[in-house]
Parts: structure tokens; sequence; C-alpha cells
């Protein structure tokens, strides 16, 4: 069995929560428990199981001993109760949804939230009843002119996507409190090494583990962190009768991939600092969003909320969406792709791709203009980063 680690350094955390030797083999690997089901002992044990009065599996669905590691895993990571793990990123922020809210709540939401998380709440959730307002979350006046009597839930990002715009995660915590709502992260851009918002006051975290958490770009996965037990109970309520699960091979590459999440999210920044201010310097570029540079408008916050500035950057060459086109066109070592986090640098169009379906008054409105380019930075040499982008840039 584990030992308790929640008091380790993140770099340990990350090594080994959830990764301990199998009790059966001594399997330094966690084994992946690839079974639908689980068989009883006996009819009693069973029914016991089923009651909830005794612990143990029943059913991939409701839960697997391989998903089970990671959910501790992510769970010391970000310092809560206990987490369930989802099969995508949108299946973690649906589970939250169902299990939470209903036909009359109200979200207050970040207005640059990745496009599908967006559309769901703001299209697909209207139908059944639950309103939104999607506002600038970094402007505390406009979330308190946003909340309603019947809000129920704050989501931010914070970095968000792709704008990289930060929120103040204590204060808009405390306007949760005081509304009676719950404050949920997407903890995605940052990850669990450079930022633990329910040690700053949120009640929910979720993850795309999709990205950092996992970083080798080969699994589609999700997870929820919360609080205290009684709000995970019910998420993992909804959790377990939606069939968002993670399968239990998906669960074992991101336990794999989760023991390096330091070392590359390090790496990424670094990369990430020098490229952006390379790219500050350069007379094409018409501006840079990096929580690193002193130029960012809330340099100061990244500083006081966060332990590392990440590995995503925002910025737009001159001459605007031909301009971007034409860069995105011409890098060879960068690659022209959507989602972010991996191990390789990936650029992206957000305003024609990821955030393509929100109406372009409201992307431009949440800060989205149609020449952004987002960069995920990842662990190449920073040299041929730089080389690319020079020779990008000569063909705009």
């Amino acid at each position: 069995m584990s030992h308790d680690l929640s008091q380790a350094g993140r770099k340990t955390q990350t090594i080994h929560a959830g990764q301990y030797p199998d009790a059966t083999t001594g399997a330094l690997s966690p084994p992946i428990y690839q079974s639908s089901t689980f068989a009883f002992t006996d009819c009693a044990q069973g029914a016991a199981r089923f009651a909830g009065t005794e612990g143990g599996y029943i059913y991939t669905r409701m839960g697997n001993p391989t998903t089970a590691r990671l959910e501790e895993a992510i769970a010391t990571l970000e310092g809560g109760t206990g987490a369930v793990t989802t099969s995508s990123g949108m299946g973690a922020l649906c589970a939250v949804i169902f299990g939470l809210l209903g036909s009359g709540d109200h979200v207050v939401g970040h207005s640059s939230l990745y496009g599908p998380s967006r559309m769901v709440i703001e299209a697909d959730f209207k139908r059944f009843g639950v309103e939104s307002t999607f506002v600038d979350t970094s402007d505390l006046d406009q979330v308190r002119a946003a909340v309603r009597p019947n809000t129920r839930l704050i989501l931010i990002e914070t970095p968000a996507n792709p704008t990289i715009v930060l929120s103040d995660i204590k204060a808009l915590a405390a306007i949760a409190e005081e509304q009676g709502a719950w404050l949920l992260v997407d903890n995605t851009f940052a990850s669990p090494v450079n930022q633990r918002p329910l040690a700053l006051g949120a009640h929910i975290v979720m993850h795309s583990m999709t990205k950092f958490i996992n970083g080798h770009t080969d699994v589609v996965a999700g997870v929820v962190v919360a609080k205290d037990a009684e709000l995970l109970a019910k998420i993992a309520h909804a959790h377990h009768y939606l069939g968002v699960n993670m399968d239990p091979h998906q669960a074992w590459l991101v336990l794999r991939g989760l023991k390096t999440l330091s070392l590359r999210m390090r790496e990424s920044e670094r990369n990430a600092q020098r490229v952006a201010e390379f790219l500050e310097q350069h007379p094409k570029v018409a501006w840079v969003r990096y929580p690193g540079l002193k130029s960012h408008p809330q340099h100061a916050l990244a500083k006081a909320q966060m332990d590392g500035f990440g590995g995503l950057i925002s910025f737009e060459v001159k001459g605007g969406l031909e301009a971007g086109a034409r860069l995105l066109d011409h890098v060879q070592l960068m690659t022209l792709a959507v989602s972010l986090g991996g191990i390789e640098t990936l650029i992206q169009h957000p305003g024609s791709m990821t955030h393509a379906a929100i109406p372009r008054e409201e992307r431009l409105e949440a800060g989205i203009s149609d020449g952004l380019v987002r960069v995920s930075i990842g662990c190449e040499d920073v040299e041929d980063l730089l080389a690319d982008l020079k020779q990008a840039l000569q063909q705009v």
C-alpha cells in the first residue's frame, strides 16, 4: 500500500502518488485490470457492495483498481479529498454539471473558455434549463455584476484558453462563498505542479489529462477533484450513470506519463520563457501574452498564485489572420495541430479551430482576435524552436 505523500514535494508526488508495488506479485508498474466486471465471494458480498456498506469493485464503469490508482495520484497532487477519472476533459465537465446543477441554476464562466466547454453550457445545457453568463473573470467587478441569486457555479480557466488571461482564484473563491456557489477551476494549463486551486479556496478542480498530465499526445482523459467528500459523492454519482468512465489501459498510460510531469513542465516553461522573449522583440509580432513576461498584465498575480508560468504562449503576427496563417503554414519543426501539453511543440489558430464555434463578435469580445496564434511549447532544444520561428516569420 502507499504511504502518506500529502506533505511530500511535488516532484516526489508525481513519481510516487498512486505508484506502489502490486500486493500480489510485487510488480512495480501498476497492473492493468482489463476487466469489465468483478466476482463476489458470495451473494451477501455482492449485496453489500451494491448497498455501499462494503468497499470493493463491482463493474468498471463504477470503479476499477487501475483507475483508482490514478484517482489517488491526482487527488494527492491537488490536495483534494478524492477524484473521479473520466474518458475526456469534456466528460469531466459534464459530470460536474450533471452532478451539481439543475433547471433554473445559473453558471458564470470565463468568456474565452475552451470552445466546446462554453458551447456545451451555453447551448446544450440551456435546453435543460441551466442558464449561463460569460464574462472576463479576471475583472472581479464583471463577475460580481454577473452573479445572480440562482448562481450555483463559477467556472474559470487560469491561465485561460487561448488568451492566457489569469483570474484571481482566492478572490473568486470569496465571491463564490458569499453567493453560496461553487468555484470550479479548470487547471489544465497550469497543471498541479504549478498551481493548486483547492489550497487557494476553490471547491472543485478539473483537468483534461490529455494535456500536460499525460504529456505524450496519445491519450484522451479527464479528471475531477473535489475539496470535500460530499461534493465528490454528488459528482461521482453522476459520473457512474453518465458512462464517462475511463478505461483501465487509458488510466495506466496516464499514470506512466504522470511520473515525468514535473520534469516535462519545468523544461517546457524554460523553453516557453525564451520563445516568449524572442517573439516579444520580433518586429513582425504585434503582441505576446505569456505569464512569465513582465509585460503580461497579470504577471504579479502569476507570481503570487503559481509556482511556474507554464508552456502556453499566445501571440499575434502583424498582418492579422493572413499573416498568422502564413506563419502556421511555414513552421517545420513545430506541428500544426490542436491540443496542448505534449512533449512536442504544437501550434494552432483558435479562431478557425478550437474556438470556431463561438460567434466572431463574442470571440473578439473575449480577446480571441482573428490573428491570435496559440503555441504549446514542448521539450525540444530551445534553439531549434527559435530557429523554426525565425524561418517561418521570414515568410510573412
